[in-house]
């Protein structure tokens, strides 16, 4: 009896090992998933290779973010797209440790029951999700507020992504966008 526990012991161990070389963490070579940072993590690659900047707003008790990241975030192709074209931020509005960003010091403010950082960036408009996008100077933030399905997210992704903003007004481009990714 204790042979075989042992051997099933055994063979346990070696498939857990097996599994676990498998996988690898959210790495940049990995591809499983979107590579998603703190501000301080993006603020230092800026500076190495300056890109966009996607921003997640969330918070621990918000439903629609929690689909949001079920459905619209596994997406394997708007995985690809965004950890190509923006630096992917995911940020707690409720989190209560500060955060430096750009020179500044942001605390968390009780009566609005979220970071500074937030309210600055969503204008003040606590609504979650929202997804802010910002160039690769962290300037021009433009707050997306709500639920995003895949293919509302491809287009404002390319739209913003492939700099068609600069040359192409919004309903123009919306008008003639037909939607790739699959659901």
């Amino acid at each position: 009896m204790k042979k075989i526990i042992l051997g099933l012991s055994v063979l346990l161990a070696f498939s857990l090992s097996a599994c676990a070389q498998g996988k690898g963490d959210n790495t940049e070579n990995n591809k499983e998933g979107i590579h998603w940072m703190t501000f301080e993590q993006a603020e230092q690659k800026m500076k190495e290779h300056p890109k966009k900047v996607l921003v997640d707003i969330y918070t621990g008790w918000c439903g629609w973010c929690k689909v949001m990241e079920k459905k619209t975030y596994s997406n394997p192709q708007l995985i690809q797209y965004v950890n190509d074209h923006f630096y992917a931020v995911k940020f707690d509005a409720e989190q209560k440790t500060p955060i430096t960003f750009m020179g500044k010091k942001w605390e968390y403010i009780a009566a609005n029951r979220a970071n500074q950082l937030a309210v600055q960036l969503m204008n003040g408009r606590m609504s979650y999700p929202t997804t802010v996008f910002m160039d690769e100077n962290f300037t021009n933030p433009q707050p997306v507020p709500g639920y995003m399905e895949v293919y509302q997210m491809e287009s404002i992704l390319k739209f913003i992504g492939d700099d068609i903003d600069k040359k192409t007004p919004w309903k123009e481009f919306q008008h003639d966008f037909k939607p790739e990714w699959k659901p």
